[in-house]
């Protein structure tokens, strides 16, 4: 139950990397080995573009999204040569690490106790900013990874759209289950994922308007016609594209929010206090952060991990640590309630009886955790 780090692999992603493994070559070549290998990378990159809504030649594979986020942020800024860098709050680790990297100023937007991200004071940031006669790179998310709250990103893309400034889109956890369409709408670069749609980890992609095309972390030897250096992964870039092709099948929207539905329903009923956070505010429907007051996530995931039920305290991606959120601190969440956060996130082969199974480990530790409290206070 902790899709939104990584799906479980889609069969015919696998299938389709087994099958890549087979091959000889490098995409590069031009004799019959090569011309194999890249006609499964080009097959990827068309299948991978209709799902973003993007074109083929608009699509970009990269070593994983927080290369194709770096690429964005890093290398946008420089080939840009922007004045600044825009993040929120509750941008992923590797947005605010990027921009960091960049070493230019950095505005961080705030977000409301919903998680939704301050619109109001992004304009403002962008009016002040091209009042002074700078040029920024804004970064934004279509959905929170941790709270699954999705984000105005039509209403910032308008803004931008009619700016001087750039605009770079993080979709990472969007792709798939939020309709995008790239190609048609304002922002100039958007990073997605394969291991996030049933693929394999070690591949993204970054997709990229014309007037970005210069935008480059990886120099190379003109892979990815100049814009990211390397060899192409051609087994992993094909289990990348057979997934975008299988996953909308595989995936039902409407299925994952009646399971998640029922988690919630269910752990109301087990514990009546329980706090969801982002509960206002739209959601994707495979995401769920919770927490019970007063039961710490590290002592309740340990718990559930003992009964073979893997739920997560938020990214996967901040060195296996758990603690505070920075999403939540960024709603104003007290740390103390913070520190009780966990999230549940169901895929493509969710299930009732994992719900089932989840509630009743769920119990087992709400239970222990009640006996202790009644030791504590005798």
């Amino acid at each position: 139950l902790d899709h939104a780090a990584s799906e479980p692999l889609l069969p015919a992603a696998r299938d389709a990397i087994v099958a890549a493994l087979a091959l000889t070559g490098n995409p590069s070549s031009v004799h019959g080995h090569g011309r194999a290998l890249r006609a499964l990378v080009d097959d990827a990159r068309t299948k991978v573009g209709k799902l973003a809504g993007a074109t083929r030649e608009q699509v970009v594979f990269t070593g994983s999204a927080t290369e194709a986020i770096t690429q964005a942020i890093v290398g946008g800024a420089k080939t840009f040569a922007v004045d600044g860098i825009v993040v929120s709050a509750g941008d992923h680790t590797a947005v605010l690490k990027a921009a960091e990297a960049t070493g230019l100023p950095v505005v961080t937007i705030g977000l409301d106790s919903n998680g939704i991200v301050d619109v109001d004071q992004l304009v403002g940031a962008m009016i002040t900013a091209q009042a002074d006669g700078k040029t920024l790179l804004i970064a934004a998310q279509v959905v929170n990874n941790e709270t699954g709250v999705i984000q105005p990103i039509d209403e910032i893309g308008l803004h931008a759209g009619t700016s001087p400034h750039y605009l770079f889109v993080d979709a990472v956890q969007a792709f798939g289950k939020v309709a995008l369409e790239f190609a048609a709408q304002p922002p100039d670069m958007m990073a997605v994922s394969a291991h996030k749609i049933g693929g394999p980890a070690g591949v993204g992609a970054l997709l990229m308007k014309g007037h970005a095309d210069q935008v480059r972390l990886i120099p190379g030897g003109g892979q990815e016609n100049g814009r990211r250096g390397g060899t192409e992964a051609a087994a992993l870039i094909a289990g990348f594209g057979a997934a975008a092709g299988a996953f909308p099948d595989a995936f039902h929207h409407a299925d994952s929010g009646r399971l998640i539905e029922m988690a919630e329903t269910g752990m109301r009923r087990l514990a009546p206090d329980l706090v969801v956070f982002g509960e206002g505010a739209d959601r994707i429907g495979n995401i769920s952060n919770f927490a019970v007051p007063g039961l710490k996530n590290s002592v309740a995931m340990m718990g559930l991990d003992l009964k073979g039920i893997s739920i997560s305290s938020g990214s996967a991606c901040s060195s296996g640590k758990v603690g505070p959120s920075h999403v939540l601190k960024a709603m104003g969440v007290p740390a103390e309630l913070g520190e009780c956060a966990m999230r549940l996130s169901v895929g493509w082969n969710s299930t009732e009886a994992d719900i089932a199974v989840f509630l009743d480990g769920f119990t087992e530790v709400l239970n222990r955790h009640r006996e202790r409290r009644g030791k504590v206070a005798a």
